[in-house]
C-alpha cells in the first residue's frame, strides 16, 4: 500500500522537475540539490495530525510526508522522537526563561545522522540500489553503514585519517569497507564521487542525493508537535553540510501548507560554525549568495570541518528568509560550553552540540535574543564518540 504523498523532485536552483520513481542525484542542468515535493493539498484533506501522535514512536510515523512509498522498504533502527530537554539552570544563568535542548544523541549510532541516512538508504533500497558510498567526517559514515547493513546493501566509506576512532570502528563493525585518507571531507568527497562514477556506487553525500534532507526535516515536525503546534522563536543549529537547517525550514513550510500550525510565525534560524572553518559565517556577513571554499579548515568539532557545503546557497537563503544570523565560535569556547552543559545539566554533548551553547552566550550578550523567547539548541550527537579525539589517554 502506498502511503507517501510525494509528487516529484524539484531542483532548488532552476526548478526543473524529476521523477521520484527513478534514481537521481542532483540537477543535471545547474548542479543544485534536488528536493522532494509533496501533494500537500491532498495530504491536508486526508491526514490527521493528531492521529500521527498515536502511532508507534519513531521517524516513520510521519510516513505520508516522507519519500518511501511502501512501508516494507522503511529501514528502522529506532530513529526519531528524541528528547526535548528544558535547560532550566543554564537558562537562569543566561537570563532566558525558555531555553531548550533537542538531544539527538539518543538516535541509533549516537547522532542525528541516523535520521537522514534512514531516509536515504530506505529510498535507495526501494529504487533497487545495491551498493552505496559516502564521504564523511565521522557520524554520517557510521549511520550509513548501519542502515546499509540492515537493508542488505554494500557500503563503502571514505574518511579522513583523524576521524574519531568510534566512527571508524562502528562503520567497520557494520560491514562497511572503510578507506582512511590524508585530507578533509572535501578530499573524501572527490574520491567518493570518482569511485561512484567509475564503478556504479550510489553516492549518498550530503545534498548529492535528494532524500537525506527528508529524514532531517522530521526534527522540525517534532518541535512543532512538542510545543502544541506552535514554533519556537529561535533555533540554533551547528552547521557543516546544513541538511538539518534546510530540512527544518522545509518542514515549517510544509506544516503551514498543511494547516497544522496554531501560529505560523517561523523561527529565526542561527547557523553556528567553528572559527577555524566558517564559510557560512563569512558569506552571510558579506551578503554573498554562495560560500567560498574555506582553505586550511581546522576545528576539534569534526562535523563542522566542512570547507564548503554543496547546499551553501540554500543555507544562506534560509538564514536570510528567517531573519536569522550566523555565529562563529572558537574551539576553546566549544570546550568550555561542553563542560558547562555537562556540569550544569548533566548532558555530555558532542562538540558540535556544545557550539550552540557557546553561540547562544554570544547572542544573549549582543541582545539578539530576548529573555522571554523560546530558544532551541541542537545537540547533534553523543560526546562519548569523541573520547579518544578530545581526551586521549595520558
Amino acid at each position: 500500500m502506498i502511503s507517501s504523498y510525494i509528487s516529484h523532485l524539484h531542483c532548488s536552483g532552476c526548478g526543473r522537475e524529476y521523477s521520484y520513481r527513478e534514481v537521481h542525484t542532483f540537477c543535471k542542468d545547474c548542479q543544485s540539490p534536488l528536493l522532494p515535493t509533496y501533494d500537500l493539498e491532498h495530504a491536508r484533506q486526508r491526514v490527521d495530525r493528531d492521529q500521527i501522535a498515536r502511532r508507534p514512536k519513531g521517524m516513520w510515523r510521519w510516513r505520508e510526508l516522507l519519500p518511501v512509498l511502501e512501508a516494507k522498504n522503511e529501514i528502522f533502527l529506532g530513529e526519531g522522537d528524541t528528547p526535548l530537554l528544558p535547560l532550566n539552570r543554564l537558562g537562569n544563568e543566561l537570563g532566558l526563561s525558555h531555553l531548550y535542548l533537542k538531544d539527538e544523541s539518543s538516535n541509533p549510532t549516537g547522532s542525528f545522522k541516523a535520521r537522514g541516512l534512514a531516509a536515504a538508504i530506505s529510498k535507495a533500497k526501494e529504487l533497487g540500489v545495491e551498493k552505496v558510498i559516502i564521504p564523511t567526517a565521522g557520524n554520517a559514515g557510521g549511520a550509513m553503514a548501519a542502515y546499509a547493513a540492515r537493508a542488505g546493501l554494500k557500503a563503502y566509506i571514505f574518511m579522513p585519517k583523524d576521524t574519531p576512532m568510534a566512527n571508524i570502528e562502528e562503520s567497520r563493525m557494520a560491514g562497511a569497507e572503510v578507506v582512511l585518507i590524508d585530507g578533509l571531507i572535501s578530499d573524501a568527497a572527490g574520491m567518493a564521487g570518482e569511485k561512484a562514477r567509475a564503478e556504479g556506487w550510489f553516492d549518498v553525500s550530503t545534498f548529492k542525493e535528494p532524500y537525506r534532507v527528508e529524514g532531517k526535516k522530521v526534527m522540525g515536525y517534532e518541535l512543532a508537535e512538542s510545543f502544541g503546534w506552535q514554533l519556537p522563536d529561535v533555533i540554533i543549529y551547528p552547521t557543516g553540510g546544513g541538511t538539518g537547517l534546510v530540512g527544518m525550514w522545509k518542514a515549517f513550510a510544509e506544516l503551514e501548507a498543511l494547516g497544522w500550525l496554531e501560529n505560523t510565525k517561523r523561527p529565526r534560524m542561527v547557523s553556528v560554525q567553528a572559527e577555524g572553518c566558517a564559510p557560512v559565517i563569512k558569506a552571510f556577513q558579506a551578503g554573498a549568495t554562495f560560500c567560498d571554499f574555506w582553505t586550511g579548515a581546522h576545528t576539534i568539532a569534526s562535523g563542522l570541518r566542512v570547507p564548503k557545503s554543496f547546499a551553501d546557497a540554500l543555507i544562506l537563503s534560509n538564514l536570510r528568509e528567517s531573519q536569522g544570523t550566523a555565529v562563529a565560535v572558537s574551539d576553546d569556547e566549544i570546550l568550555r560550553a561542553q563542560r558547562r552543559l555537562g556540569q550544569g545539566e548533566g548532558i555530555f554533548s558532542a562538540p558540535e552540540g556544545a557550539a550552540t551553547l557557546a553561540a547562544v552566550e554570544k547572542l544573549v550578550q549582543q541582545k539578539w535574543i530576548q529573555a522571554d523567547e523560546r530558544v532551541i539548541l541542537f545537540n547533534t550527537g553523543s560526546g562519548l564518540k569523541y573520547l579518544d579525539h578530545l581526551y586521549p589517554p595520558a
